[in-house]
């Protein structure tokens, strides 16, 4: 057990979070997404599962560890609804309240029309699947410097 790490941060999210470098990205996905398939194509290879947790709260104490990055004017992005372009759901307005306050500072979400986003998530360094229910909850997370 280490102090300060939320009990449900597996040891396997932790060494993906430490491996990642300034600019790698971190897919944090809902229940729905294909999380096996596409994490054969990130970088690690890794899928890892956070069962029982809402993106919202994944997000939240993902960010307690590791920062976003201040060198990109959207260091978030989030998969828009296909019936609903460029409007933000409940989830990705939850998310965005996360990563703002976590920050301390306003952080834009770039939308990412639904087949786009799957590509971006391939080259990320490694998928977190939550056990988010509401649609269109997935996000890429782009590290900062520690």
């Amino acid at each position: 057990m280490l102090k300060g790490v939320p009990p449900f941060i597996t040891a396997d999210i932790l060494w993906i979070m430490a491996s990642m470098g300034h600019g790698d990205e971190l897919a944090c996905v809902d229940r729905n997404f294909s999380g096996f398939r596409v994490s054969a194509q990130t970088t690690s290879g890794k899928l890892l599962l956070l069962e029982g947790i809402d993106a919202p709260t994944a997000v939240r104490r993902i960010l307690q560890m590791m920062p976003l990055d201040t060198f990109v004017e959207a260091p978030l992005m989030h998969m828009e609804a296909t019936d609903a372009p460029g409007e933000l759901l409940e989830v990705h307005r939850d998310v965005i309240a996360e990563c703002s306050q976590a920050e301390g500072r306003l952080i834009v979400s770039q939308p990412v029309e639904r087949f786009a986003y799957y590509p971006i998530a391939m080259r990320a360094f490694a998928v977190i699947q939550t056990a988010e229910s509401r649609p269109y909850g997935n996000f890429i997370l782009k590290k900062g410097v520690v």
